[in-house]
């Protein structure tokens, strides 16, 4: 077994085991300020179909 391979870590007192960190990877999350790239802003203002899309319910058989 390669020893840059992710292995899987028994964790004392916990039901299911853990894996190793993936080679290349970083352990801890990126926080939202410091991303690479930009979050794309979602729209603010509802569809002309939204409240048709909310209010159509479909038949109960």
């Amino acid at each position: 077994m390669s020893p840059d391979r992710q292995r899987i870590v028994r964790v004392q007192g916990r039901r299911r085991a853990q894996l190793t960190p993936a080679p290349g990877t970083i352990p801890e999350p990126v926080k939202a300020d410091e991303a690479a790239a930009p979050v794309a802003e979602r729209p603010s203002e509802s569809g002309p179909n939204d409240e048709r899309l909310r209010l159509d319910v479909p038949p109960h058989y």
